[in-house]
């Protein structure tokens, strides 16, 4: 067989079906068992029904991965977003997973996460200068 590389700054569905769908199967395989699942805590404008923020990523093979959080900054500063940090750990002890992980970067919140008990791990320095990926978990207590 021979395969064309292509880069590309769009990712279409078709490839992301192609690498995750791949990377799931084989992990399967791998573990004899797939649990991977997404999961969202959506924070909803009651008066329009539309998303305004929230925490979405997911839970597989035994840990919570917390891709993104985000509230607007009409939102922030009344205690939403540890409201929707805990909902999703909640939600990932419930299905099972013994520890959460997550990166955020030194200009964002990693003191909002230390504070609910996170705990770095690792840095790396990337741009801005000045600033730092981190990397960061926290247990979740599930057996």
């Amino acid at each position: 067989m021979t395969a064309i590389i292509q880069v590309t700054d769009t990712v279409d569905l078709a490839a992301m079906q192609a690498i995750g769908g791949g990377l799931a199967r084989f992990n399967a395989e791998a573990a004899g068992y797939d649990d991977q699942r997404g999961l969202a805590v959506v924070v909803v404008d009651p008066a329009t029904a539309q998303p305004l923020g929230g925490a979405c990523g997911r839970s597989s093979l035994g840990l919570l991965f917390l891709d993104l959080l985000f509230l607007p900054p009409v939102l922030r500063g009344r205690g939403l977003g540890s409201q929707v940090l805990r909902r999703f750990e909640a939600e990932g002890a419930r299905r099972g997973c013994r520890a959460a992980v997550l990166t955020t970067i030194s200009f964002q919140a990693p003191g909002f996460y230390e504070r609910h008990g996170w705990r770095r791990f690792g840095d790396i320095p990337c741009d801005p200068p000045g600033t730092s990926r981190i990397f960061m978990t926290r247990p979740l207590g599930a057996a």
